[in-house]
């Protein structure tokens, strides 16, 4: 019915109890509840936008590293 994660089966939980008390009080109405817990992008450009942001971010900081680690080791050895 439900997986053991939380973020699965709490909005199940919700649409059994809400179904329920409808079904108590003689309603033919019916409530539906659905779990998206991740955004879809449905937009190819803005899911191109993100991709290449993200990438120019991680290449910018992946060329700051590495001068980061040779000063630092070089503070080091003149410290002793």
């Amino acid at each position: 019915m439900c997986s053991a994660e939380p973020i699965n089966c709490f909005p199940l939980l919700v649409n059994i109890l809400s179904n329920t008390f409808l079904r108590l009080f003689n309603s033919t109405a019916r409530i539906r509840v659905w779990s998206e817990p991740f955004y879809t992008i449905r937009s190819p450009e803005v899911r191109n936008d993100i991709f290449f942001i993200c990438l120019s971010y991680m290449l910018i900081l992946a060329s700051g590293l590495p001068p980061h680690f040779a000063v630092s080791s070089m503070e080091d050895y003149k410290v002793k």
